[in-house]
């Protein structure tokens, strides 16, 4: 067993030995904050709010969201991470908070995986690879025989240094062999609007936010990062489809808590976002932000030690990358 699954499973299994959080009554007997570590309207936001609107019908107390962006996602979840461990206090989490940064910042991360319990996995949501329609490519084959025959020439645009989108599309350039210059922005949005007008000529974003513009062919989509097609775009090969399959990545997002959380609490927060992703309004609601919700199964994620395994497996696997790609921040 690996240090890092020690620490996270660690973490889950302190919540048992935690001093009884029920002392002051039971759990819950007074509103709840969500911490989402990143800015309103994105998908961690809206992802959030789907959550708390339905835990708080579920609980019988207000789970309301709180944003605390900053620093990659680290400000808000340093925030959960050094909370009471008692229940009123959890993080949305997300693949860059609880995954890359920990390669990404090194000794400058103000928070370690054993800081954290982990509770369970709510939401996997597809990146789209996708080109500007000047661009005389069609395929994800077709892009990289284009983009090996003029290396350094192609722009690759993301949401910021260190996201997820900008790992994938190192992923890709490593996978594939492919030299293209990476050009970050502050967020989606603008970045999406230089794709359009073909200044930047290739990028990869969350399918939530680039769905209507591939939709109505402001965009031309090559391939979706995931194992399997997803509904919401059936006609878009996956990456191994287009001979690529170690280009395979997910924007995840899922609940934690502060370290030594009641293990009754854990269980109780489990269940409860377990029977949420279950209700079939909810589902709906998911899959409509191009979202796949997992399987519900313990290996799926969805129990906290599923869960603290996949994240364990995404700190190691995105490392990987962050590691071969020579990827900083300064």
């Amino acid at each position: 067993m690996t240090t890092t699954r020690r620490r996270l499973l660690g973490a889950a299994a302190a919540a048992g030995l935690a001093r009884p959080a029920l002392a002051q009554g039971a759990w819950p007997n007074r509103t709840i904050r969500l911490v989402v570590p990143f800015t309103p309207a994105g998908t961690t936001d809206i992802a959030a709010r789907i959550l708390a609107e339905r835990l708080t019908h579920r609980l019988g107390q207000n789970v309301v969201v709180e944003n605390r962006p900053g620093a990659g996602g680290n400000l808000g979840t340093d925030v959960v991470a050094k909370s009471d461990p008692d229940g009123y206090t959890l993080l949305m989490c997300t693949i860059s908070s609880s995954a890359i940064n920990y390669s990404l910042y090194g000794a400058r991360m103000p928070y370690k995986p054993e800081d954290l319990a982990s509770i369970g996995l709510l939401l996997r949501v597809p990146n789209a690879i996708f080109v500007a329609n000047s661009l005389p490519v069609q395929t994800l084959q077709e892009l990289v025989t284009y983009a090996k025959a003029r290396p350094g020439q192609l722009n690759i645009g993301s949401s910021g240094i260190g996201t997820s989108l900008h790992m994938t599309g190192e992923l890709l350039k490593l996978e594939a062999g492919i030299d293209l210059l990476h050009v970050p922005f502050r967020g989606a949005g603008p970045m999406m609007q230089e794709v359009i007008t073909g200044r930047i000529e290739v990028a990869v974003d969350n399918l939530p936010s680039v769905i209507g513009h591939l939709r109505e062919g402001r965009l031309r989509p090559l391939a979706m990062t995931t194992a399997t097609r997803s509904p919401a775009l059936p006609e878009v090969p996956t990456t191994a489809e287009a001979g690529f399959p170690g280009v395979e990545a997910t924007a995840w997002f899922g609940l934690q808590a502060p370290a030594r959380l009641p293990r009754p609490i854990v269980d109780r927060l489990s269940t409860e976002m377990n029977a949420v992703i279950k209700e079939p309004e909810t589902a709906r609601r998911l899959a409509e932000l191009g979202g796949m919700t997992p399987d519900l199964t313990p290996d799926g994620g969805t129990s906290p030690e599923g869960f603290a395994r996949f994240v364990e497996g995404e700190i190691r696997k995105w490392g990987e990358v962050v590691r071969r790609a020579n990827v900083r921040v300064e």
